[in-house]
């Protein structure tokens, strides 16, 4: 199994929800934490813009983030959602055992 990642993708606080949930159940994140007000500002075609958004704090590794990233793009409502991630250099080992065996495949009976 790879190792543990932390993954950000900001969203339209409506979405945030469904989205997390989503990932979850589809085995491409552990766990998802849902920050629900940040602010954006950023520059997109041409113009700088600000929006109120939710960031989702995504357990995953890295073994699934490109099952995560796709999942992400089939569900989130922006052009160029924000998709990032980051290893994990160290952490409690059973949360990050955990992290592991709750992505991927169920575990067979």
């Amino acid at each position: 199994m790879g190792h543990a990642q932390v993954a950000w993708v900001t969203c339209p606080l409506a979405h945030a929800e469904a989205l997390a949930r989503g990932l979850v159940e589809a085995r491409v994140a552990a766990c998802v934490n849902i920050l629900p007000a940040v602010t954006s500002i950023y520059r997109w075609k041409d113009e700088v813009s600000q929006d109120g958004e939710a960031l989702l704090m995504i357990k995953t590794t890295a073994d699934v983030f490109e099952d995560l990233k796709r999942e992400v793009l089939a569900r989130h409502p922006y052009e160029l959602p924000e998709i990032i991630a980051v290893d994990i250099a160290a952490g409690h080992t059973p949360y990050l055992e955990w992290i592991a065996a709750s992505i991927g495949s169920p575990p067979h009976s």
